[in-house]
């Protein structure tokens, strides 16, 4: 493992990548507990696989946004650390699998050169911003989004208020009415609106998610202000801190907060915690995405299109007019979101004479190329139609959405990836007619939590086990009648009927087949599916969940030799749950130290929070030599009230309650957070000689 002692050219990132390879040493000497070092990797990007001994690395890359350069240079790591495949991800991530460990740490030193990070990418955190992927040159759009979801990505980066959360938080940015990046299943959506005044604003849902259990996003504001907006945003996320869950994995996401509390009262004190917030108002640099270096106008090669009948295909379904006139977007079908490194190397130049330096990473696992001129599609077709990167249908019928599943994932039941080709193969070879329609979406999960979206799909499959006498074999839930409807309203996709996965491409014809013959005309799929009903459906696939016809092959899973075994791993998204009372010490002593830091240097709002974290974790230590385990910060301010203050076992001037929540009592000011910071150095003092009085009794 390489090491790191000098500082490298930006001193946070630099801390940040040698107190990893520190921390990796400590874990190898059995100096951090497994489940704390667990989520320490997660904050930074680092994922377990299926297989045992490599990580998967998650790299994040906010709205979506990769240069030609960052693309390269991301090719480059994936060889060198990796298995020399890019995987894009429905998050408009970009993820390499079978990294080591102990390089984990050079590996961040090198992408950080050209300004790519892995920090929060996983864990309890505040995931990857995403947007639209049209967001700048969509035609409908009222404004670019970027730079909203730029600031907002920068802000909570390794902001301590959402650095150890009871669960990950999600935010997506729509360019337009159309939500094309999915406002309603995330924790908090935007939309973007000009209201009289033309002033910019968003219109603003929170709670959703997807999931085992997917729930949509409630609206709570039509228009909030551009300059409020993250300030806002952290409210929310100042809330979801205190009161979210922090045991049952399952439950802890921000919409069962919502949903135990009530909206009107998450609303209350999202309210409450405005006087803490460092600011009030925050205006976006409208410039922090400047457009990308546009191509300047050549000769372009006279080319003979091999195939006009896909040419033109490949225009009607992957190519558009921006709003800027005289410049096309231009979308790239990525099968399964995989793309080998030297295809990778190869595509960027086959691309660069003729689209701006910009892509951006697509929900449904594709890319995006912008400023593309007319005169340039041609050959810019020819190019990618050598690397098998031409195929028309982006986002259709046959681009199928997947999750990794079975290859690599610890919570993948079945391969999902493998089916989705087999169901794209079965769009191309017998739907052709299918191809050109961008109102049914596939998509599958490995497991029934969703990273594939198969919760939103209008046909969707995520994979289960069935038993079949003292046999098990694999099988998918089918979905359908999911989707987008627009303006930040979606649909969830209903639970049809269960059947073997080697069933899914009979219920893909079964489907489709039956749309054909009994829609109205110019019926939309999911006025279809409401007119027929779900047990229509039912009825129509019931068939196919027959198991007394089973063959041998039925056993075998996709893309698979061997008879089906169900393995379900450890799922790691959710971080993990420490309840050692030395190791709360030892977290309480690093978040004084951060608080400490962040006074020096004058952040007074992320010293407070630090300081309040030092109390949180404190006060969790002492309850659990009581063998109380609270499962919400504020949780652990009553019982500590319960245990400790009213029970006179600790002297405070006033309850726990009142000592702690000064927090959001107070503005952020220096002479408060010299204060709070000295009065949880003293708590922090108190807790550990009380600790030792406890050991030595």
């Amino acid at each position: 493992m390489q090491s790191f002692r000098t500082e490298l050219e930006n001193p946070l990132v630099a801390q940040e990548v040698i107190d990893l390879e520190r921390k990796i040493r400590a874990y190898r000497e059995g100096k951090i507990h497994d489940e704390k070092f667990r989520s320490l990797r997660l904050a930074r990007g680092i994922y377990g696989q299926r297989q045992p001994g490599v990580q998967m690395v998650r790299i994040k890359l906010p709205f979506g946004k990769v240069t030609f350069k960052q693309l390269l240079k991301i090719a480059d790591i994936s060889d060198e650390y990796a298995s020399s495949n890019l995987h894009l991800t429905t998050r408009q991530d970009i993820q390499i699998h079978y990294v080591s460990l102990d390089r984990t740490p050079e590996l961040w030193e090198k992408l950080k050169q050209d300004d790519v990070t892995i920090r929060e990418a996983c864990g309890n955190t505040v995931r990857n911003v995403t947007a639209s992927p049209t967001a700048g040159i969509d035609p409908l759009e009222p404004f670019d989004v970027s730079p909203y979801a730029h600031a907002t990505f920068e802000y909570f980066l390794r902001n301590p208020i959402c650095q150890e959360m009871g669960r990950k938080f999600k935010i997506a940015f729509s360019s337009s009415e159309s939500d094309t990046a999915f406002a309603y299943i995330h924790d908090v959506g935007l939309v973007p609106k000009i209201n009289d005044k033309g002033e910019r604003g968003f219109k603003v849902l929170i709670g959703g998610s997807l999931g085992a259990q997917p729930m949509m996003a409630i609206p709570v504001e039509e228009f909030l202000h551009e300059d409020k907006l993250i300030p806002y945003i952290e409210t929310i996320i100042r809330v979801f801190d205190r009161y979210g869950e922090r045991t049952n994995r399952n439950k802890a996401r921000f919409k069962y907060l919502i949903q135990k509390i009530g909206i009107d009262e998450v609303l209350r004190l999202v309210d409450e915690e405005r006087i803490a917030i460092k600011v009030k108002t925050w205006p976006i640099n409208r410039d922090t995405v400047p457009q990308p270096n546009i191509p300047e106008e050549v000769a372009y090669p006279d080319v003979t299109i091999s195939n006009p009948f896909r040419y033109e295909q490949w225009l009607a379904t992957n190519v558009f007019e921006q709003k800027q006139t005289g410049f096309y977007g231009v979308y790239i079908k990525v099968t399964v979101g995989d793309i080998p490194t030297d295809v990778a190397r190869k595509m960027v130049a086959a691309i660069q004479p003729y689209a701006a330096d910009e892509i951006r990473i697509t929900q449904n696992q594709g890319l995006l190329l912008k400023f593309v001129l007319k005169e340039a599609l041609p050959a810019l077709y020819e190019g990618l139609n050598a690397l098998n990167m031409a195929a028309p249908g982006f986002d259709s019928v046959a681009d199928v959405t997947t999750c990794p599943g079975t290859d690599t994932c610890n919570l993948g039941i079945s391969n999902s990836m493998t089916m989705a080709r087999v169901l794209e193969d079965v769009i191309y070879n017998e739907y052709e007619d299918f191809i050109a329609n961008r109102e049914i979406k596939i998509k599958i999960s490995g497991c029934m939590n969703s990273c594939g979206q198969h919760g939103l799909a209008h046909i969707g499959f995520h994979g289960s086990s069935l038993k079949a006498g003292t046999k098990v074999l694999p099988s998918v839930q089918v979905m359908l009648g999911g989707g987008t409807v627009g303006n930040g309203v979606g649909r969830i996709a209903e639970r049809v009927i269960k059947v073997p996965s080697k069933r899914a491409t009979h219920v893909l014809r079964a489907v489709l087949d039956d749309y054909k013959t009994n829609s109205i005309s110019e019926e939309t799929f999911h006025a279809y599916y409401d007119r027929q009903g779900k047990d229509y459906f039912y009825r129509l696939l019931k068939p196919l969940a027959d198991l007394t016809t089973l063959t041998d092959d039925e056993f075998v899973d996709w893309g698979h030799q061997e008879t089906y075994v169900s393995a379900i791993g450890v799922g790691e998204c959710a971080g993990v749950i420490i309840d050692l009372v030395a190791t709360l010490l030892y977290e309480s002593d690093e978040k004084l130290g951060w608080a400490n830091s962040s006074y020096q240097n004058g952040q007074w709002s992320d010293a407070i929070y630090h300081a309040y974290n030092t109390f949180i974790s404190s006060a969790k230590a002492l309850l659990l030599d009581k063998g109380v385990n609270s499962s919400t910060q504020a949780g652990i301010i009553r019982e500590f009230d319960n245990h400790y203050i009213s029970t006179g076992e600790i002297t405070l001037d006033g309850t726990f309650n009142d000592l702690i929540l000064q927090i959001n009592k107070n503005e952020p000011s220096k002479e408060f957070a010299a204060a709070y910071l000295q009065q949880a150095t003293d708590f922090l003092e108190a807790t550990k000689l009380r600790r030792e009085a406890v050991l030595q009794s």
